[in-house]
This record gives C-alpha cells, structure tokens and sequence, in this order.
C-alpha cells in the first residue's frame, strides 16, 4: 500500500508581533489576565498589504526547499483557510500562480481550525487511492482580519500565519498511519461569525468561549483515542502530541485525559495565538526544524473548530 509520506514542512509568520501589553492599549486587559486565561503572550498579524495567500506562499516556497523539490513537481495543492483572499479563485490557485506549479490542480478546503486536519484526511486518500503522487498541504490565515477589536474575549486571542507540508506517495512504515475527522453542526452558532458572502458581508468572530472548552476538551480527547487505535497504537506510542493550539489550558486538559505527558506535547500558543487552520503546521514546523520531532517517530496531530469540525492524524516520521 502506498502511503502519504512527508518530505518538507515549511512555516511564515508575519514579522509584526503584537504582544499582550500592546493589546491592553486598546482593549480593557492585561498581559497577566490573558496568560492565565489562554497562555497566550503575543500574537502574529499581517501587515496591511499581505493577504492569506502571501503568507501561503511563503509557507509553501520554504516547505517545497526543505524537500528538494521544484513545485513543477507538484500534483495538487490543498490550502486550508477560512481567511481567503477573494471570495474566488481559490487562494490555492493564487498560490499555485506565485510558485509556478504548473502541473498541479489546486484547490480550498474549509474546517476554520481543524481544517489542515481535513486536509491531511484528504492527503492520505489521494494518495492511497492513486489520484495524486505529489501534494503540498497548506495552513493559512489572515484571522485578526475577522476579530471585533472591542472583544476582548476573542481580539486577545487569534493570530496571523501559515504552515505547509509536502508528501510524496512511498512505501514503507513512513507516513500517514490513520486519520479521522468530525464535525456536529447543531454547534455552528458557538463559534462563527456573523456575516458571509451570501450575506453582502465579511463579518466577525463571535464565540461562547465556555462551550467552546468543554467541547474542545472532549472531542480532543476522543479523536486522539480514536485515531491512535485506528492506526494500530496504543497512545504510548506516541512520541510528539502537536494539538491544535488555541488555548494552553485546553491542551493541558486534554493531555491529562488520555495520559501523554506534558513534555511529549508541541506548545507554540505562547507567542503564535490562534492561527486556525496554520496552527499544527507552525506548531509541528517549529520542532521539526528544531530537531525535536526525528525519522522513526510517531506524532499525533489534532485540532477542533468552528462548526464544531475536529480530527485527528497519526504519522510516522
């Protein structure tokens, strides 16, 4: 069987970092109500001129060299965003024009947060199935284009950026072992905004941050269990927990409930914040080039969002 194995990962986060002291210029916070609230410490936004899929580019630009690959080589391009630069074409279409990928199809998908791991889903599918050989998978947001800045209950929390992986189709123990993904809208209203494109509006980010937690922390917590055991692996097994990374006390919780410790866990929340669907690939980017996540290892990789979506992915590096 032909697995999705990853060969590159590429990450871009805008040079502006707004940290909580900036924030509390504006809004009625502080840097100590927020870190213990969220764990958050600052946060990434785009300049005025860079647009979702600027930051993709970049993402895709340092994925494609880590791999020493040319995006010739690419058949699809995946770009998960609830952020896009236009309402159509596909930012992955924009994305395939700035990096002169030719020969590949290219397309959006949309789960707001979880959607690098609806992505991932579909990664491992083409593959499997023979469609694709070669796919570059991005995670791209331009979120705090979407934040009500007199909320502080939502302004403090998202972030801008983008992360990417490459797989290439291989044999072997490597690659994607399992993935599941979810979704339950009778829970749109939760975590949405209020206004679209059918609506003559872009809107903002509404949330009931209550419902939000106890949910995440329970569908997190199953999609880990579930897709370990579809992959075959007790949750031992695992060498690197990269979570969705929206709010440390989440991920805290979800850690205790299905028992990986606190230092197999990839935090970034710290300085990125919640950058939707670009948060596990920042996350796994920044141990990937840091040396922590290696070949041979197993990672877990999951992430709930607005609708409520949530999945899970395991890999073997």
């Amino acid at each position: 069987m032909m697995r999705a194995q990853l060969i590159g990962v590429g990450a871009y986060l805008p040079p502006q970092r707004v940290d909580n002291a900036m924030l509390a210029e504006r809004l009625d916070t502080n840097d100590e109500w927020i870190r213990q609230r969220t764990g958050i410490a600052a946060r990434r936004i785009a300049a005025p001129e860079q647009l979702t899929s600027d930051l993709a580019t970049e993402a895709a630009r340092a994925a494609l060299k880590n791999a020493g690959i040319d995006a010739a080589a690419l058949d699809r391009i995946i770009v998960a965003t609830t952020t896009p630069d236009r309402t159509f074409p596909a930012t992955a279409a924009l994305v395939q024009a700035k990096i002169g990928a030719a020969n590949a199809a290219a397309f959006d998908i949309q789960a707001v947060c979880s959607g690098f791991l609806y992505g991932l889903s579909l990664v491992e599918a083409l593959i499997q199935s023979g469609q694709a050989k070669t796919v570059l998978l991005i995670g791209a947001e331009t979120m705090t284009r979407l934040l009500d800045w007199t909320d502080r209950g939502t302004a403090i929390l998202f972030g801008d950026g983008a992360g990417a992986f490459v797989f290439k189709a291989g044999q072997g123990d490597a690659g994607i072992l399992a993935t599941r993904i979810h979704s339950d809208g009778r829970h749109a209203g939760e975590l949405t905004t209020d206004g679209g494109a059918s609506q003559g509006t872009i809107g903002t980010l509404r949330m009931n941050g209550k419902e939000v937690f106890r949910h995440a922390v329970q569908n997190l917590s199953d999609v880990a269990m579930e897709t370990c055991a579809a992959a075959g692996l007790p949750l031992n097994a695992v060498d690197w927990l990269v979570p969705h990374q929206a709010n440390a006390r989440i991920i805290e919780q979800v850690a205790q409930r299905v028992g990986i410790p606190a230092e197999k866990i990839i935090v970034t929340v710290s300085e990125h914040g919640n950058t939707s669907a670009a948060s596990v690939p920042l996350a796994f980017a920044e141990a990937w080039y840091d040396g922590r996540i290696k070949p041979g290892q197993v990672v877990l990789c999951e992430a709930m969002g607005g609708g409520f979506t949530w999945g899970g992915c395991v890999l073997r590096i």
